[in-house]
């Protein structure tokens, strides 16, 4: 049975540079603040209105088939990670496919959050194995900064994140020492509200510590968006930072762990740690836990805040265009995020 290569990889991020300090100007914060607890100096902002979730994956996605050597038409099928899309339905998966004039092909679109790119490569993985498909675009891209609360309220979450794609072609080899050797998924949903977006849904505006009943005839009708949501901010992302953060530096090591057990390999056969870019502490307290060294963990997340989905995709192919990921390597990627999930995959590159 093949395994799955990455044979090209890209990634875009927007032009719009915003600093700490111009994070200032919409909130009580300060450079300091916030690379004390997040690590960031600045994040990327796509246009308001001249890119979308599904533009920046366009670029990122062509890109990568060129370095793939092949062409759009040459796609079999898509597979689409983000918690952003441009529309709450379709998927940005289809409007891909349109924008790159691909055939009509299948496009599956991933909602999981920080670790949606790596669960859409470990679906991408069991479609090569398979046979099914010979060349899979996997795309992970965020478009936050149209939804973030930019107040003082607010800015626990909002200094967080920013924008950004990535994307990769998967196909089949048989060369050794080559390709996916696994994945590995897995969730925990007791804790979901810990890290969410609650509005707009279909829960019927209950809170979501409210015990909601069956069959309610006097929901029916109720607004899907109100005046109420919007005068009381309940359409912004909310977050327990400590709560995650407590979760995380458990999970991450875990499943990293796990991945390379599964293998027979330990963390000195690791060439590099790619983390999804969640917090830059996170990062640290895992490196420190699992006694990798400085050269066997990439962070960027200093230059582009949180780009969920797409912060392993941005990570990984500026990691490779450094020259820091060569033909053989082994890197191990993996994420923690809403959910919770997590997840991790081992590879040679």
């Amino acid at each position: 049975m093949p395994l799955s290569k990455i044979a090209g990889i890209g990634f875009y991020v927007p032009a719009n540079v915003f600093t700490n300090d111009d994070m200032k100007q919409y909130m009580d914060t300060s450079d300091e603040w916030i690379q004390e607890r997040t690590g960031i100096k600045e994040r990327r902002y796509a246009d308001r209105l001249g890119e979308t979730t599904t533009t920046m994956g366009v670029k990122a996605a062509t890109i990568a088939i060129e370095r793939a050597g092949i062409t759009p038409q040459d796609i079999d099928f898509i597979i689409f990670a983000t918690l952003s899309p441009d529309y709450y339905f379709p998927g940005c998966g289809v409007l891909l496919q349109r924008a790159m004039k691909m055939k009509e092909i299948g496009a599956l679109d991933v909602r999981n959050q920080c670790s949606g790119f790596v669960y859409a490569l470990s679906v991408a993985d069991q479609f090569i194995k398979t046979g099914m498909y010979k060349n899979i675009l996997v795309v992970g891209s965020e478009k936050h900064s149209f939804g973030l609360d930019f107040s003082t309220r607010g800015r626990n979450v909002s200094v967080i994140f920013g924008d950004g794609a990535g994307a990769v072609v998967l196909q089949p080899t048989t060369k050794s020492g080559q390709g996916i050797l696994s994945t590995h998924l897995h969730s925990d949903g007791s804790s979901a509200e810990i890290l969410a977006m609650y509005n707009p849904g279909t829960h019927a505006n209950h809170w979501v510590n409210e015990k909601v009943g069956s069959f309610d005839e006097a929901a029916i009708g109720q607004q899907f968006i109100s005046h109420a949501m919007i005068d009381e901010a309940q359409l912004f992302p909310n977050m327990d930072g400590p709560a995650v953060f407590k979760k995380a530096i458990e999970k991450f090591p875990e499943v990293i762990n796990e991945a390379l057990q599964k293998n027979g390999l330990t963390t000195n056969d690791l060439k590099l740690l790619i983390p999804h870019q969640a917090n830059l502490r996170i990062a640290q307290f895992v490196q420190h836990r699992m006694k990798l060294r400085d050269d066997q963990v990439y962070n960027n997340i200093q230059q582009y805040g949180n780009t969920t989905a797409a912060s392993i995709p941005i990570a990984l192919c500026e990691a490779w265009e450094k020259g820091l990921v060569k033909e053989g390597d082994l890197i191990c990627l993996a994420a923690f995020g809403s959910g919770f999930t997590w997840a991790s995959a081992l590879l040679h590159w």
